[in-house]
């Protein structure tokens, strides 16, 4: 089992710079775009539906929209 210290709460479309390990959606959304150190270059435009996560040392989330919770390592 993972532990992440904190997290964040995204329901903006402003850039939210950090070091997340996973991003879950709270509801439908989509990521507008994701930078992270362990994928090759961005993802963009990703429909995450609600309970769905994206794992990884993820550096940037920039929300369309919807909500998800960014859990800090």
């Amino acid at each position: 089992m993972t532990y992440y210290p904190s997290a964040l709460i995204i329901k903006n479309t402003n850039a939210h710079d950090g070091r997340f390990g996973k991003v879950v959606a709270l509801e439908d959304s989509v990521v507008q775009t994701l930078l992270a150190e362990s994928i090759d270059g961005a993802l963009s435009n990703v429909t995450l539906n609600a309970n769905c996560s994206i794992e990884g040392v993820i550096t940037r989330v920039k929300l369309a929209s919807g909500t998800v919770i960014a859990y800090r390592l």
